[in-house]
């Protein structure tokens, strides 16, 4: 019983956070959204920062299976990134909950926010440099900094998701995939 308590109080505070963002989330809501005591909340959390950051694991967690499911060992490496990042840049777009928080970034700079936000960056960042390590010691790449390989490509994919349809028509998949194949694994060089 305790346990369906614990997650129901997850559940209503990702759906607060998700609605309201961070900093406009209270005990309170939590509390009602959840139809517990908020007395209740303090059993299995000492705070909303506590609880803020159970959830935001799990979220990250859901995001690493969700790259995971699109890796297959027998294409190349640069197919394999291409999914991956496509697909935790997607799942963030997505998630109601990244919304509601790099909205919140954007316009409060709420600093818990700014911190998630980081962390979630990073968890992307040190997945993909995972799979530049394993392309670079198998032999599929040339040998590089990893992390600042893994920096590049999530900037550029970035720019190209978010960035350019700021001020242009949205690019599509394949495209994106096409323009990052070129400018990270072919070069621009004719030569």
């Amino acid at each position: 019983m305790a346990i369906d308590r614990k997650q129901s109080i997850v559940d209503a505070a990702t759906k607060s956070f998700s609605l309201f963002g961070y900093k406009a989330t209270t005990m309170d809501q939590v509390a009602k959204l959840a139809n517990v005591g908020k007395g209740t909340i303090y059993t299995f959390f000492k705070n909303k920062e506590e609880l803020f950051d159970e959830i935001i694991s799990s979220l990250i967690k859901e995001m690493k299976a969700a790259a995971e499911d699109t890796m297959d060992e027998s294409l190349p490496f640069y197919e394999n990134a291409t999914c991956a990042l496509l697909k935790l840049l997607e799942f963030r777009k997505d998630h109601q909950l990244t919304i509601k928080l790099l909205q919140e970034e954007r316009e409060i700079g709420t600093p818990e926010v700014l911190e998630v936000v980081q962390k979630l960056e990073n968890t992307i960042i040190n997945y993909i440099k995972d799979i530049v390590e394993k392309a670079v010691n198998k032999g599929e790449i040339k040998p590089c900094n990893p992390e600042i390989t893994a920096f590049v490509m999530l900037k550029l994919y970035k720019s190209l998701i978010f960035d350019w349809e700021q001020f242009h028509e949205p690019l599509g998949r394949d495209e994106i995939s096409r323009l990052f194949n070129l400018y990270i694994f072919e070069g621009l060089s004719t030569k």
